[in-house]
């Protein structure tokens, strides 16, 4: 079966396509959609086929599982899926929403969501309006990760036209929410309450501290 491709507005998104992408991950879909960053492949993560799924796609070690993250509306779903200290609430009330992802300690929702023992999560709240209206509109996060390119040089797809011809038969949705950026986000390292930068991508974290 051949992805569903559509477009829709990045800074106001039509919410009849949102209620398409979210009825599609409550079935259980993929999909791939649009962030502040470079563009996503997501399932609602209560979906453990839609996340065996994924891995497959990506070739993740479905007992590892390190390069998923969680794709939040609002800091108070955050509260569910980690734990969070206050110098790192702070520090994410300032930053977000934005161009990082907090490794946080996870609390003990994520091991059975994810079906493996994870002592940390990723957390993503990106600045764009189509990824976090579908999170809310279905009601919890999604899992997620970074769509990459075929071509080993050119590192993340940006146009979703490429995209669609190289996950058109990989995925059930692909959202045209524009063309992408080809940085991924800043990775922040708050699990021990010390701030520790992993990964130097999109944004300055420094700003905030």
């Amino acid at each position: 079966m051949t992805a569903t491709l559509f477009k829709t507005h990045p800074d106001n998104p039509e919410m009849r396509k949102i209620n398409q992408v979210v009825e599609c991950l409550r079935d259980g879909g993929t999909v791939i959609y649009p962030t502040d960053t470079v563009y996503g492949l997501g399932c609602d993560i209560h979906n453990q086929k839609a996340v065996e799924k994924i891995c497959q796609i990506k070739k993740i070690n479905p007992k590892k599982r390190k390069n998923l993250s969680f794709i939040c509306n609002d800091l108070s779903h955050i509260s569910e899926y980690a734990k969070i200290g206050n110098a790192t609430f702070k520090l994410m009330k300032k930053a977000l929403p934005g161009p990082y992802t907090f490794i946080l300690e996870s609390s003990s929702r994520v091991p059975k969501i994810l079906n493996i023992n994870k002592k940390n999560v990723g957390i993503r709240i990106p600045n764009n309006n189509i990824a976090r209206m579908i999170v809310k509109e279905l009601g919890n996060p999604i899992i997620t990760t970074s769509v990459l390119d075929e071509d080993e040089i050119i590192k993340y797809s940006t146009d979703p036209e490429d995209i669609y011809e190289q996950y058109k038969n990989k995925v059930d949705m692909i959202v045209d929410g524009g063309y992408g950026n080809n940085v991924g986000s800043t990775i922040v390292d708050c699990s021990d309450d010390n701030i520790t930068i992993l990964r130097q991508g999109a944004g300055d974290i420094m700003q905030f501290l």
